[in-house]
This record gives structure tokens, C-alpha cells and sequence, in this order.
């Protein structure tokens, strides 16, 4: 054992601990001068792994300044990580000075951080960046010796793990010999993602450990799939089964993929157990920080028993008392799961207990495929973002608001990021040229000519360019949030403006586990009272919804290919089996080989149905495309509808299709043009940019107490697109704008992969009298929730009881 880790040794020694092999491999790559990434089971001890080395070396020689810098992707994991990194500090009395810093943090304590760092910080990458805009960065942070990232799976592929690549390329100008440490538990691809984290000029070092965590998932199941929904998302109708399952004397998380639905059921919860409602709570992002900590701290105390939450706990939170979790709904991804399992027996070792509830008949499929991915060791994959032009944007005018830049020197720093690599000199003289005189169309605007170059480098021209700039800093964009307070100023949370703006005087919602009553919208603020009134109405959250992975659309076709063989089914397949016998009875049940086509009239018009079973977005990329092919042939006018499993185009009745299908659906020639031409590119891009305007800084959302509105922000954002797209169409912005939309929105990478896949199968035609059962989820998709709540046996005899009378 290396003698420079006594002291760690000592204090373990006195927990009654052992280092595990893991922890003491990273230790010794650290003190070595190496970086690397760390891949363990969550609740294994990774924080200590990443932090102890460092401690250890300030221990033996003590510096002045900043030394360890700790990056976490959410402000509620800062107040957990400083206790975790306090504890050995105190009880060994090192005399080390632990800080945070984040959007919750005062602004007294961060004036003094500037003139005074501590010896560890815990920031946000939004955070760490506004730093960066201070003068005298070099000072500030010459001395640090190690970066730690932590949940880098949850950064890596964002516009915020971009944002953290910048500054760590910054952080390497000012300390050379800098040291990076990412911390993972779920990633698939660990050699890009150390790469990502430790720059290209170093190589990583990847430490992993043999320690087995067992994940057990049980599902909650109807008693008759016949009474079961057959689409939806909330799950309600199963909460009695819910309650009966769990036990209020055991510690729960429980986890919904809305803020919506967590607040739903909270509500639902509520009102089945009132006897113990004060040992109950909700849990998300829009509740205020005061309220999310003191339910955290009940959690940890035990006076808290059930939380409804949503992603917000997701990550790194040490709640070693619960001890199960339950999954509302399919996570739709293997990585997100595996999290949240995490979250119960947070020891090494441990083993999670998950309770399943599906909210619709076909997901009790995923929950299957979810535990054969699970047994097969598949996990997702995570990739850094391609050159994101608007975070490159922000980065120069922060750095420049700071001690300023010499072009030379930052791209090639920018350059050693895996974003960047490909970055060339004419991509970064147009964002030069960009940000110092506003490009071609915005130079006669002063506020847009943010940067002078003066002496070898840039800065920033005007003070108040400064203050605006560190007011957007940030790449999280979205809906205008709006506080909620009482009357007396009490902040409750946060809602989008959308949702307030369809209130009057006197509505009541339930927001926050209150019934709240409406009294004012003034300044962006929201002011309520509480009221007895009951009302079931919830805030409403923009975001897209879920769509199933890559991984787990593998697992799930073979689930499909499983259901022909019953001497393979377990208790979900069993549960589903009238509903399979109904597929099989009035259409098919594909093999891994086939791709499933069904047609059939009805007084719609002609439905043609597809069930790839590769995601809700690949699916809206497919339909478009075949839609345009068709049309291209025989002109009309389509409907589309997709789910996870599969699409619908609904075309005029007569409408041929099979006629007109061929090999040339499942071409890859001329793929990006077909699908530009099949979408409204145009308006996608124009949304799209909204988001990357606010990012690269040409949208100022307004100062404390008069922000912009949403439509004000539209607006804005609006006209710039106009004006870009009619006198500057090669804008590099509005280019990134529409490849956001292509490889986000519609994940035209495994487009392309899937069309491939499928031009390989055997097409199965299925001419049916009217839509198979796992083709009614796809009307509920076009006819919205009316028939959400319709059982799908219930729906498929009222059916057919309509057409016989026909």
C-alpha cells in the first residue's frame, strides 16, 4: 500500500471499512499523475474512489487555492456530495475547507469565493462557467490539481456535457498538469466516454470492479388483462393494486417519467392511505429547494416512508434507507432503471428490489424484455455531441468577458475536446467573426458586436454585454418558468407559463401535494392561497415523451419472436396471452425474420400499418418517409401515427398501397433529401433555433423581475430565423439548427440503420377486416385520450359487435 494513503487508511479503518480493490486502483492511478474514468455499480463507493486521492495528496502537501474541483450535474447532489467528502475532513481534522457552489448558493458566499477559493468545490458546469467569466481565471484556479465528474452518463451526450469539455479545456491553459476523473455507473461505450472526459492529449485510464448488484423486478399485474388499459401512460387504474403491494413501513421511491403523473398519483396515494399522508411525499424539480431537502432529510431520517418522484432522484442521492423502488410505467431504457434501482440497498452489493406497474397492456412486454436485457449484461450507449456551434458561441464571449483569449491558443484547447476535434479553421473564423461583428446580417446592432480584439486577444467590448452574459449562461432551454409563491412571498415551485396563462381568478389546481387557489399573475410570479376546494387539474411540463433505446428495441423484438414459443413465456407474456391469441387470431405474430404490414379499410380510409418495434422517434422519421415515397408515386394526402411499436399512415379509402409498395421503401440513396422533403423542415428548424438562439446568446430572456415571455422570446427568435434563412443561409447556427432536428428529433442515424435492418426481412401482408390489437394503441395516438381508458378486449368486442351490425 502506497504510505501517501495513511491518513485514508486511518479514517477507514476507523469506519470499520475496507478500501474495495477499486477504490484503491483509482487511489493509486491518481497519485501516479493518471486520469481516467470509473465504471461501478451505483452504491458501490464511487465518490470516495474519486475524491480520497486527492484529499490525500493536499494532506501531505498542503496548497494554497483551489485544488479539487468536483462537477455534478444536479445542484441537489452538491448538499450530499460535501456532506460525503466533509465527513472524513472532520473526523480526522485535515483542516481542508469544503464549499459549494450553485444556482441555490448566496450570493454573499460567492462574492467571497471569488476574492478567496476554497480547497474543494462542488459546482454545476453552469456554474463553473460563470466563474470563467471573472477576471483573473488564471489565478483563480492555477492551483488545481484534480477535476472530478461526476454521473458523467447523465452529462456526456447534452449540450451540458459540452459545456463542461470547454471548460476543461480552459482549466488545462491555467493548470497543465490538471488531473480528470469521470465517475459513471451506467455506460456501454467507457473508452469514448474517458476520452470525452479527459481530452484528447491524455490517455485514460478505465477502472471497473467485480462487484455484482442484483437487480429483482417484479411486476404488478392486472388481475384480468381483459379490464386492463390497452394505451395511456398514467396507470392510474392500477393504484389500489400499488398500495396492496407496499408497505408503509418500508422505505419507497417511487418513480413516475412526468412531472405530471408524479403529481397524479401523489394525489391518488393521498386519497387511498389519508391515514398516513404525513408519512408521504412528492418529489420533482419544479418544487422549491427548501421543500426537496426537507423531504430528502426525512427520507434519511425515516420519518418520510413513500416519495413520489421523478427523475430528480434519479442520481447519486445517498438514501441508504429505502429499500425498494417502483417504476410506473417502462423507463424505456435499461441505463434509466438500473439508476433508479440503484436508489434502494445503496450499498456495495447490494441487491435492488423493483416493483413494475405497467399502465398499458402492451408494456407488461417491455417489462420482460427489460429483464432478459438485464440478465444479459446490455446497457446503453452514450455519445458527445458534434460540434453544437452555440455552446462554442457562449463559451468564447464567457471567456472573453474574463481575462480575455488569444485565438490561436483556445482553438487549439478547443480542439483537444472530443466535440470539437473536427472543428476547422474556417467554422471557428465564422463564430469569431460571429460574436466580434455580428456576422453578415447583425453588425449594424452593437449589442450583437459582443467582442474586440486588442493586443493578440479578444474581450468583451462593453461592461453591460458582461452582465447580460453571465445572466444567459447556461444550454437549458425550454418553456418560461414562472415562480409560484403565496401571498405573503412563501416560494412553493415552479410551472411553465403556458400552463398559467389559461387561469382565471379564483381556478383551483394541485400543485406540490396543495390544492392551490389562483389569485394573480404579476412580473412573472405567480401568487396563490391555499383553498378546501378539491380540484384534480395539474400543471402541465413541456418535454417530449420517452421512447423506447436501441438496446431495449432489441430485447423487445425478441420478446416478439419468444411469443410463438409458450414454453418461454413468464408472467407478463402469460398475462397478455388473450390479447396475443386475438393477434394471431385476426392478423400475425411476426418472427425475428418478418416485418408485420397490415392494411384494411374502414369509413377512416385506408390504414396501413407497419410494427418495426424500434422507438417512437425512428418511427416518426419512417412514416414521414414512406409517406413521401408513396405520395411521390400517387398523390395524396396521409395521416401519421406512431408509437414505440410500430406506424400508421392513414390514407383516403381506395388508397393503394400494397400496389404501390416496393424494395425502394427500404433504400438508403438520397435518405436526408427524402426526409427534408417528407417534413416541414422549415418549421422544425424554426423551433428548433428558438433553443440554440437562447444558447449562442442572440435572445436575451430579461433582467431579475422583468423577464421575457415565452411569445416574446418566440418572437424574437423568429425574426432572427427570418432574416438568417433569406440573407445568410449558410449560417452555421441555422445548419446546426436542422441537424439537431434530423439526428435528435427523429434519430436519423438509426433511421438509416433500421431501414437497413428491415430491406433484410421477409414482408408479411396482412389484408384484415379491421385494425389488430396492436394496432389500436396507434388510433389512441391519433385520436387522443378519449379512448385511453377503454380496456383493449373492451374496445375489440365493441368492434366487432359494430361491424356484425353492419
Amino acid at each position: 500500500m502506497n504510505t501517501r494513503l495513511t491518513p485514508i487508511i486511518q479514517w477507514f479503518t476507523q469506519q470499520g471499512w475496507h478500501p474495495l480493490s477499486f477504490q484503491q486502483q483509482t487511489w493509486e492511478a491518481y497519485l501516479s499523475g493518471l486520469s481516467g474514468l470509473i465504471q461501478v455499480p451505483t452504491g458501490s463507493g464511487k465518490t470516495y474512489a474519486a475524491v480520497m486521492g486527492p484529499l490525500a495528496e493536499i494532506v501531505e502537501t498542503p496548497g494554497a487555492g483551489l485544488q479539487l474541483l468536483y462537477i455534478t450535474p444536479l445542484r441537489a447532489l452538491s448538499r450530499d456530495i460535501e456532506q460525503s467528502i466533509c465527513r472524513p475532513i472532520q473526523d480526522m481534522d485535515w483542516g481542508i475547507r469544503v464549499e459549494s457552489r450553485t444556482g441555490d448558493t448566496r450570493s454573499s458566499q460567492k462574492t467571497r469565493q471569488l476574492k478567496k477559493m476554497p480547497d474543494v468545490l462542488i459546482t454545476t458546469p453552469e456554474s463553473l462557467s460563470v466563474l470563467l467569466s471573472y477576471k483573473e481565471g488564471k489565478k483563480r484556479f492555477q492551483a488545481l490539481r484534480c477535476v472530478v465528474l461526476d454521473e458523467w452518463h447523465e452529462l456526456m451526450s447534452s449540450k451540458r456535457g459540452t459545456q463542461a469539455e470547454l471548460c476543461l479545456s480552459q482549466l488545462r491553459q491555467f493548470a497543465p498538469n490538471l488531473r480528470t476523473w469521470a465517475v459513471s455507473a451506467t455506460l456501454g461505450n467507457l473508452a469514448e466516454a474517458a476520452h470525452t472526459a479527459v481530452g484528447l492529449e491524455t490517455k485514460p485510464v478505465i477502472v471497473r470492479s467485480n462487484l455484482k448488484r442484483e437487480t429483482v423486478i417484479q411486476s404488478i399485474l392486472p388481475e384480468s388483462v381483459d379490464s386492463f388499459p390497452w394505451a395511456g401512460h398514467l396507470g392510474l387504474r392500477m393504484f389500489e393494486e400499488l398500495v396492496k403491494a407496499l408497505d408503509i413501513d418500508k422505505s419507497t421511491l417511487i418513480f413516475t417519467n412526468t412531472r405530471n403523473q408524479a403529481e397524479r398519483w401523489f394525489q391518488a396515494l393521498q386519497f387511498a392511505v389519508p391515514e398516513h399522508e404525513h408519512q408521504i411525499a412528492l418529489h420533482h424539480g419544479s418544487i422549491d429547494v427548501k421543500e426537496r431537502e426537507a423531504i430528502e432529510a426525512g427520507v434519511k431520517s425515516g420519518d418520510i416512508k413513500w416519495v413520489v418522484c421523478t427523475s430528480s432522484l434519479d442520481l447519486g442521492v445517498d438514501f441508504q434507507p429505502v429499500e425498494r423502488v417502483v417504476q410506473i410505467g417502462s423507463a424505456k431504457n435499461i441505463a434509466r432503471l438500473l439508476q433508479r434501482a440503484g436508489r434502494s440497498a445503496h450499498v456495495p452489493e447490494g441487491t435492488s428490489e423493483v416493483f413494475f406497474l405497467p399502465t398499458n397492456a402492451l408494456e407488461l412486454l417491455e417489462i420482460s424484455a427489460f429483464r432478459r436485457g438485464l440478465e444479459a449484461g446490455a446497457i446503453e450507449t452514450r455519445h458527445p455531441r458534434s460540434k453544437p456551434y452555440d455552446v462554442l458561441v457562449q463559451h468564447l464571449v464567457t471567456i472573453a468577458c474574463g481575462d480575455g483569449f488569444d485565438p490561436q491558443i483556445t482553438l487549439a484547447a478547443v480542439r483537444q475536446t472530443v466535440s470539437y476535434q473536427q472543428l476547422t479553421d474556417e467554422e471557428f473564423g465564422w463564430i469569431l467573426e460571429f460574436v466580434e461583428k455580428g456576422g453578415k446580417c447583425l453588425g449594424a446592432y452593437p449589442r450583437y458586436q459582443k467582442l474586440i480584439f486588442e493586443e493578440g486577444q479578444y474581450r468583451v467590448s462593453d461592461s453591460k454585454i458582461t452582465r447580460m452574459h453571465r445572466m444567459s449562461i447556461g444550454t437549458i432551454t425550454g418553456n418560461q418558468a414562472v415562480k409560484i409563491v403565496y401571498t405573503n412571498r412563501r416560494e412553493i415551485g415552479t410551472v411553465e407559463e403556458n400552463f398559467v396563462s389559461r387561469l382565471k381568478p379564483g381556478d383551483v389546481f394541485f400543485f406540490a401535494g396543495r390544492q392551490l387557489e389562483f389569485f394573480q399573475m404579476k412580473d412573472m410570479v405567480v401568487y396563490v392561497k391555499n383553498t378546501r376546494r378539491q380540484s384534480t387539474v395539474t400543471p402541465t411540463w413541456g418535454g417530449g415523451q420517452l421512447a423506447i433505446s436501441d438496446t431495449l428495441s432489441t430485447h423487445l423484438r425478441q420478446e416478439v419472436e419468444l411469443i410463438r414459443q409458450p414454453e418461454h413465456w413468464n408472467r407478463e407474456v402469460q398475462c397478455i396471452a388473450p390479447i396475443l391469441e386475438a393477434q394471431d387470431r385476426l392478423s400475425y405474430i411476426p418472427t425475428a425474420d418478418e416485418l408485420l404490414v397490415e392494411c384494411c379499410k374502414t369509413r377512416e380510409g385506408q390504414h396501413f400499418y407497419v410494427f418495426p418495434f424500434e422507438g417512437r422517434f425512428v418511427h416518426e422519421g419512417l412514416g414521414f418517409l414512406w409517406g413521401y415515397r408513396f405520395a411521390r408515386q400517387q398523390n395524396t394526402t396521409f395521416t401519421i401515427s406512431v408509437n414505440d411499436y410500430g406506424f400508421e399512415i392513414l390514407a383516403p379509402k381506395g388508397y393503394p398501397f400494397e400496389e404501390l409498395f416496393a424494395d425502394e421503401f427500404f433504400s438508403l440513396e438520397n435518405l436526408e433529401a427524402d426526409i427534408k422533403a417528407s417534413l416541414n423542415i422549415s418549421e422544425l428548424t424554426q423551433r428548433k433555433f428558438r433553443g440554440v438562439a437562447q444558447v449562442a446568446g442572440l435572445v436575451f430572456k430579461g433582467y431579475p423581475g422583468s423577464r421575457k415571455t415565452s411569445s416574446q422570446l418566440q418572437v424574437s427568435s423568429s425574426l432572427l430565423y427570418e432574416v438568417f434563412s433569406k440573407y445568410e443561409p449558410d449560417n452555421l447556427l441555422l445548419k446546426q439548427a436542422e441537424r439537431e432536428v434530423l439526428q435528435e428529433q427523429l434519430e436519423s442515424h438509426r433511421l438509416a440503420q433500421t431501414l437497413e435492418r428491415l430491406g433484410q426481412l421477409q414482408v408479411i401482408w396482412k389484408a384484415t377486416s379491421r385494425p389488430s390489437p396492436i394496432a389500436f394503441p396507434l388510433l389512441v395516438e391519433r385520436l387522443g385520450t378519449r379512448m385511453s381508458n377503454e380496456s383493449l378486449m373492451e374496445r375489440i368486442e365493441r368492434l366487432k359487435r359494430q361491424w356484425e351490425k353492419k
